[in-house]
């Protein structure tokens, strides 16, 4: 396996959070994420590793998923087959869900 589709899925935004734990002036600026929007795709690969226009820090975050997509694993025990799995960013006010899929050689 070395290549593997990302598709967002959804941007959230959790406003009673921000209001509640967010800087008041971060807060006013703040809404969901400006790098994704939902049906996006990208394509990841063994070689070139997090695409072109990611988020570093959603990439981190799903980043040990791709890696078991590449090395050949799954996660069979908890979707509906081996070759697709959700995945989010782990910004707590406002994530990011992504599809990640195993694509054919």
């Amino acid at each position: 396996m070395s290549r593997c589709r990302i598709t967002v899925l959804e941007t959230s935004f959790n406003k009673e959070y921000v209001d509640r734990y967010v800087a008041d002036e971060r807060r006013k600026t703040l809404g969901p994420c400006e790098v994704f929007r939902p049906g996006q795709e990208f394509v990841a690969d063994a070689v070139s590793g997090m695409p072109r226009g990611f988020c570093p820090w959603a990439w981190d975050d799903i980043y040990k998923v791709v890696v078991a997509f590449f090395s050949g694993g799954g996660f069979g025990m908890w979707y509906q087959g081996e070759d697709t799995l959700i995945a989010c960013c782990t910004d707590g006010t406002r994530p990011v869900y992504f599809k990640i899929e195993k694509m054919a050689e």
